[in-house]
């Protein structure tokens, strides 16, 4: 895909992305579940439950209402975690844990992006805590999160700040686009939910990465491109690939394992601590 690069008198453009599943192949946020685990963050069943929710994230997807359910779940769950310990765990298994599954096609959309003079943006429902290092690791300019309430003794107290989801990510985008000076009619967008419809609609240039049901059908409808990402891949190990068509039983395989694996590990470390008490 080659870029015309930005002319300085014009106005400044950006490439907005939505990170989970148009990004990184994974939910960023349940992701950690098994470190937030380890870290005594949250029980066994905790961890569990979101094995599960990454396993039905990977395979279906999330519409409105099971986003919505996810948030209230999610917001129960953290409340009452040190932030610090929770930016700690992030730090240290991020490399682990996300660099794996960092989409090729995405990595070089946003080096070309860049190299086009465009700012690249990261617009996320996940947690700040969470997507602020992945937003530094993937070389992006800016991020847009979720942000929970922090209390004076320095824990979440379950309370959504700002919530970074449908029509606010598209308020998010026109607000950075009026203080950075973005001409939203050349800036670009990208993502895999029907929930980003407003963000994609804000832009020139928006684009359908790994669909949703929905996404794709309203994709179709009004002549957005649709993308289609396959290639996880750690960024010190990329490489150029010849394309490969998807296999979605693949998919659908390696995530049923995935789940399978994490259930076993949670099951297998409970397991040692109870025969070694």
């Amino acid at each position: 895909m080659l870029w015309v690069v930005e002319s300085h008198s014009l106005p400044r453009t950006a490439a907005f992305f939505d990170l989970d599943k148009t990004v990184i192949a994974k939910s960023s946020t349940l992701t950690f579940g098994k470190s937030f685990y380890q870290g005594g963050l949250i029980n066994r069943r905790a961890a569990l439950r979101t094995a599960y929710a990454q396993f039905v994230f990977l395979t279906g997807g999330a519409d409105h209402d099971q986003m919505e359910r996810m948030r209230k779940y999610l917001s129960a769950l953290c409340r009452g975690w040190n932030v610090q310990q929770v930016k700690e765990i992030v730090a240290e298994t991020l490399h682990d844990l996300i660099d794996p599954i960092i989409y090729d096609e995405a990595a070089s959309l946003i080096e070309e992006h860049h190299s086009a003079g465009r700012d690249v943006v990261i617009v996320s429902t996940s947690g700040a805590e969470v997507v602020e290092p992945i937003g530094e690791l993937l070389g992006a300019d800016r991020v847009v999160a979720t942000r929970m309430v922090v209390g004076d003794d320095g824990c979440f107290t379950g309370e959504v700040e700002y919530y970074a989801y449908g029509p606010t990510k598209a308020e998010a985008v026109k607000e950075l686009a009026q203080s950075e000076g973005y001409d939203l009619d050349r800036c670009y967008a990208y993502s895999d939910s029907a929930t980003d419809v407003p963000m994609l609609e804000s832009v020139g240039h928006p684009y359908a990465v790994n669909p949703d049901r929905a996404l794709r059908r309203d994709a179709l409808a009004r002549g957005w491109p649709i993308l289609d990402f396959n290639r996880p891949v750690r960024l010190k190990q990329r490489l150029p690939v010849l394309s490969v068509p998807p296999r979605p039983a693949l998919v659908v395989a390696a995530a049923v394992g995935a789940a399978a694996a994490t259930a076993g590990l949670v099951w297998y470390a409970s397991r040692r601590r109870t025969t070694t008490v």
